[in-house]
């Protein structure tokens, strides 16, 4: 079974080697790395091209002008040979050296399941050794996309033939289209995914979905209309509250900062 790594970049030379060398010294094998980038003009492609060597065979890269990262997404999955396809953003990397084995192992003892994801931490550039906020989608339940929740998009692992079937991101959501995506995926369609206690992703603050108050009333703008195209009778209230529980959360961490979850599977 072969998983399929999708990264898109945009002027990302300042992070795109954590990106790549995590991949690369990942213990499982059967991957490849897609790469669309948006026609960058600051070096990325010239470090996705000294890396190349390094991939014997396994890297595929495309740059051209596109309409965001949401459509290199798209083009990534559409040119992908595994069987599995997940997402990596260019300023992220794996936390560790064997994520990607848990994520194949756990597709690949329970062949009912169409996806798995696990969690992931925030972290400032300025200080990558500190985990500033630890995203666990240990309680995520499918219900609980009516209020705004979802699963850690970035340790989302799911069969291309999902995406096939049932479509992958809907460009007309400029900051969301993965909440969007996802909740076409497990709330409309219910497909069969599993949580899997691994620390999957580590993720810079900053980027399309962790940039301030501004980027929030995008998200919620994203959610509501996703909302209403799939038929889901939410509203902004109901939206809203996850922030409740958020900044409870982000609260409860700083008093007591979380080490990796000792949770058990949980099939949803």
């Amino acid at each position: 079974m072969t998983i399929s790594i999708v990264t898109a970049t945009f002027n990302s030379a300042a992070t795109i080697k954590d990106a790549m060398q995590s991949v690369l010294n990942q213990t499982f094998g059967n991957w490849e790395h897609i790469i669309v980038d948006g026609a960058s003009t600051d070096g990325t492609m010239a470090i996705v091209k000294e890396y190349e060597p390094l991939y014997n065979g396994r890297l595929k890269y495309i740059s051209k002008p596109d309409k965001g990262i949401y459509e290199a997404f798209n083009t990534g999955i559409e040119i992908a040979s595994g069987q599995i396809v997940g997402i990596l953003n260019s300023d992220d990397f794996f936390t560790s050296d064997d994520v990607l084995s848990h994520l194949h192992d756990a597709l690949e003892n329970h062949p009912e399941l169409d996806a798995v994801y696990g969690d992931v931490h925030y972290i400032n550039a300025k200080n990558p050794n500190k985990c500033i906020r630890y995203y666990s989608s240990a309680g995520f339940r499918r219900w609980k996309m009516f209020f705004g929740f979802q699963p850690a998009h970035p340790s989302f692992y799911c069969h291309k033939h999902i995406y096939m079937r049932f479509g992958a991101f809907d460009t007309n959501f400029p900051v969301a289209a993965d909440f969007e995506n996802l909740l076409r995926l497990i709330y409309i369609h219910r497909i069969k995914t599993l949580y899997i206690p691994v620390d999957c992703v580590t993720m810079r603050v900053g980027g399309a979905s962790t940039s301030g108050l501004k980027s929030h009333v995008h998200i919620l703008r994203d959610h509501l209309k996703a909302y209403s195209k799939n038929g889901v009778r939410s509203n902004i209230v109901f939206d809203c509250s996850r922030y409740i529980f958020k900044i409870c959360s982000i609260m409860i961490q700083r008093l007591f900062p979380v080490n990796n979850p000792t949770t058990t599977y949980a099939e949803h």
